[in-house]
């Protein structure tokens, strides 16, 4: 994707807050053990930890080329 090769401090930007705010929600939602408002923060955290690698790795993620749907490589 070259939008992500091309703003790379936006990139580094939502990297860095989508780990940050994902890390202290998983961290608060581990304090409220017991509570299922806990098990919901958590599972909130652990979506933006995951957008924070979805988007790490768009830029190294190579364009899809058209090709024929029935031929097979």
């Amino acid at each position: 994707m070259r939008f992500w090769k091309e703003h790379t401090s936006l990139r580094v930007t939502l990297i860095a807050a989508f780990f940050v705010v994902g890390l202290i929600m998983v961290i608060a939602g581990w304090r409220m053990t017991g509570n299922i408002v806990g098990l919901g923060i958590m599972l909130v955290g652990l979506v933006l930890l995951l957008a924070a690698l979805m988007v790490y790795n768009k830029a190294y993620q190579e364009e899809k080329k058209p090709g024929k749907p029935g031929k097979k490589r």
